[in-house]
């Protein structure tokens, strides 16, 4: 009896010390399994989402608080990407539904440019082969009357011809036949009687033979200097009457059935942005351009007092049909749309509950008010980015996904291979914003916070002094882009933060840099692929050494020169 009472207390402390162990081993293992899941949980920054860290604390870059990352960024494609709600109330991100309907006042908006009037052109050319001894007038721009004198010149053939003349001449009894063949090939030459006769009366050969204006007008070309051999029939001026000017625009493709010729078109500058011209459509091509799918529309303007100049932008609207309610249109606001050159983009959110968004390549149709037309690229019922879109393209850039700044297969596009056209005041002007950029620069090198938000001021006051009313869309939407990126430096006291700024503002001063004509001294573009989180970082030096921006004394010669500016 108690060696049984013995075996069940052996039993019931077995029983005991293994539900102890048992409890201990599961509550181990649910401390591991929750410390594993504490270790999953990853840590962000509202203002830069590509900040991710598995702990809590600041940004490397603003020095805000990170939060805990939302989950559910699965499923998102290649092209899409994701902002949090912080970081949208703070950019104060808005966006609209796309609507259609009809587009109120019916009135086709068009863009142009005054050109010359093809049919007033005229070419001065030599009648006779020489050397030009002197020229009389002696640049463009220069207004000639119909027998002005253009200038001399010394040809051994006139010489002979007038040679034979005086021998003619005394001959002329006998042999008329041959005085007047004589006459008759200087007559070609363009010699008038009154001139051929005041050869005879003298009886001395003239050397150097004067020309003379055929037409009057304004020399648009001079293409001879003095000194220059010149040939029988070649040109020494193109000479343009301006007194009638066409305005030439482009009429997108689905735009042709509303334009007639005829119609009537009201034409504003902006030289006299107060006045308003009417004329009427002249011309419409019968052939399309393909690659703009534009046709071009002409109408003939009076320019008696020299208003008009070639080269001005203008702006013609023409009163079209209504468009029917059985036409669906789908119209966005300006302020959705980026331009980049050949491509206009927007920034779409796919998913309404989500802040995701996307961009979408779109083409636009008219120009009615502060909306355009959609022809293709969106529908009914899309969500676009209406305000703040110059963040979100900051955002997709940093994230490396598809931008204003990126082909449209999404790899990153040399930003000094874009085409812009920059009027030559401008890029006169551009260049002090040029030199404001390189000490900006060097304030980097040196990793001094307070100089490169001074950099930054001083650069904002040069890009907001220049003119930009003969700018296109896409180099002013580059422009406004460059503002926001130096005030958001300027404005900040976080280098790390001034550095990831610098990015796209060295994105957009490459471009603009590369399209400049005339650079006194020559400037490298300069690359390092380790910058913006090993996705590279290009910049503009005046100096081929390379002094890295993005890491200063860290990594000071980490890049290479990619190109070489003039």
């Amino acid at each position: 009896m108690k060696k049984v009472l013995i075996y069940i207390g052996i039993l019931a402390a077995g029983l005991l010390l293994g539900y102890w162990l048992f409890n201990t081993s599961e509550g181990s293992n649910e401390a591991e399994h929750d410390h594993s899941e504490e270790t999953t949980q990853m840590w962000t920054c509202s203002m830069h989402p590509q900040i991710m860290q598995p702990e809590p604390g600041d940004c490397p870059i603003c020095g805000m608080d990170l939060i805990p990352a939302e989950a559910g960024a699965e499923g998102l494609t290649a092209d899409q990407f994701k902002m949090t709600e912080n970081a949208l109330a703070l950019a104060n991100i808005l966006t609209t539904t796309v609507g259609g309907g009809e587009i109120a006042g019916n009135n086709l908006k068009l863009s142009g440019k005054i050109q010359v009037n093809e049919e007033a052109n005229a070419v001065q050319v030599a009648y006779f082969a020489g050397r030009i001894e002197q020229l009389n007038v002696n640049f463009t721009g220069e207004h000639v009357n119909r027998g002005q004198l253009l200038g001399t010149i010394y040809s051994p053939e006139l010489v002979a011809a007038q040679q034979e003349l005086l021998t003619a001449a005394r001959l002329k009894e006998s042999q008329p036949a041959l005085y007047k063949a004589v006459r008759n090939k200087l007559k070609l030459w363009k010699l008038s009687d009154k001139q051929i006769e005041a050869i005879e009366s003298s009886g001395s050969v003239r050397e150097n033979f004067p020309v003379y204006a055929t037409v009057a007008g304004t020399v648009t070309e001079k293409l001879v200097q003095e000194g220059d051999y010149v040939k029988q029939g070649q040109p020494l001026y193109k000479i343009s009457n301006l007194n009638s000017v066409w305005a030439v625009f482009d009429a997108y493709e689905n735009q042709i059935r509303n334009i007639e010729e005829g119609q009537e078109i009201t034409i504003t500058t902006n030289a006299y942005p107060e006045r308003q011209f009417d004329a009427k459509i002249s011309f419409i091509d019968p052939v399309l351009n393909t690659s703009r799918r534009t046709v071009l529309v002409r109408a003939d303007l009076e320019n008696k007092n020299n208003i008009f100049k070639p080269g001005m932008f203008v702006q013609g609207e023409i009163e079209t049909a209504g468009v029917t309610s059985e036409e669906e249109v789908v119209t966005i606001p300006k302020s959705a749309v980026l331009w980049t050159g050949e491509r206009s983009l927007v920034y779409i959110k796919p998913v309404p509950t989500e802040p995701v968004f996307e961009m979408r390549e779109v083409k636009l149709g008219r120009t009615v008010g502060d909306t355009y037309e959609v022809l293709e690229g969106l529908q009914n019922g899309d969500e676009v980015v209406v305000n703040g879109t110059f963040t979100v393209d900051a955002a997709a850039q940093l994230q490396g996904k598809k931008s204003m700044m990126n082909s449209s297969e999404g790899m990153p596009e040399d930003a000094a291979q874009m085409k812009m056209k920059l009027p030559e005041t401008f890029q006169k002007d551009f260049t002090t914003v040029l030199s404001a950029y390189f000490n900006l620069k060097d304030a980097f090198v040196d990793s001094n916070v307070e100089a490169v938000k001074a950099g930054a001021y001083k650069m904002l006051q040069e890009v907001n002094s220049l003119k930009t009313e003969n700018l296109g869309a896409m180099e002013v939407s580059h422009l406004k882009e460059i503002r926001q990126m130096l005030q958001a430096i300027s404005e900040n006291d976080n280098l790390e933060n001034q550095r990831d700024h610098f990015i796209i503002l060295s994105k957009n001063m490459i471009a603009f840099a590369s399209n400049l004509d005339e650079i006194e001294t020559p400037v490298f573009v300069q690359h390092c692929p380790m910058a913006n989180t090993n996705k590279g970082a290009g910049w503009l030096s005046l100096s081929e050494e390379v002094r890295n921006p993005y890491y200063g004394e860290a990594m000071l010669t980490c890049g290479e020169v990619t190109k070489r500016i003039k």
